[in-house]
């Protein structure tokens, strides 16, 4: 049998928002009305504080799901621009670099050809130029082709972010009804009219309620 997981750091502060939530509820703040100096209430959420664990365990199918989620969703990041994105970068500026360098040399070829100037070099301009255009439009294909690959094989599921925010919140709600608000319910202090009756005053004939079904002796003895 799996051990409960444990409370991770970074999600203490939901940990915390949730108690928040369930301190302020209408059941919580009448349990702690009787004692206006606060120290109940204060005393009853670090003890909540201290046994985060402990309640987070209550809640802990709900827990896992989300870890496991939140956990497929950074590897799923994809990774800063590096080595590895080398060549994603290289598809995509390839064109655009072959196809301005294509239109420079055709143009100052042409302009070569129209003013007459000898020698091979406005050929050599032009001829260069169209086979840059030819290398612009290979390479855009390629990385058009690849575009559409990547968005057609990718599955149609929510995003990620989504996926992790709809299993973080119901996480959230599992907390505060299984585990943060038992467990104040649990450990709230006694009310003050749930205090033992004190006996009879001493001009009445009926019996202490410790010695009931005892005897009939007035509570003045």
């Amino acid at each position: 049998m799996a051990l409960p997981s444990r409370l991770r750091p970074e999600d203490r502060a939901d940990f915390e928002a949730v108690l928040h939530l369930a301190m302020g509820s209408a059941e919580i703040r009448d349990a702690l009305r009787p004692d206006p100096t606060g120290r109940a209430a204060a005393h009853l959420r670090a003890h909540a504080l201290a046994h985060a664990d402990a309640i987070t365990a209550a809640a802990d199918e709900p827990y896992r799901t989300y870890l496991a989620v939140r956990r497929a969703a950074r590897r799923e990041t994809p990774p800063p621009l590096g080595t590895g994105s080398l060549l994603p970068a290289l598809a995509v500026l390839t064109p655009l670099v072959a196809a301005v360098s294509a239109g420079a040399l055709l143009l100052l070829g042409g302009l070569l050809q129209v003013a007459g100037a000898p020698g091979p070099l406005p050929g050599s301009l032009v001829a260069a130029g169209w086979t840059l255009a030819l290398v612009a439009a290979v390479t855009g294909l390629v990385a058009l082709a690849a575009v559409l690959r990547t968005a057609l094989g990718r599955p149609a599921v929510p995003p990620a972010a989504d996926q992790v925010e709809h299993a973080r919140q119901a996480w959230r709600q599992a907390l505060l009804d299984h585990g943060v608000l038992p467990h104040l319910r649990r450990h709230l202090a006694p009310r003050p009219e749930a205090a033992l009756t004190p006996c009879s005053p001493p001009d009445t004939l009926a019996p202490c309620p410790a010695r009931a079904g005892k005897d009939r002796t007035p509570c003045s003895d």
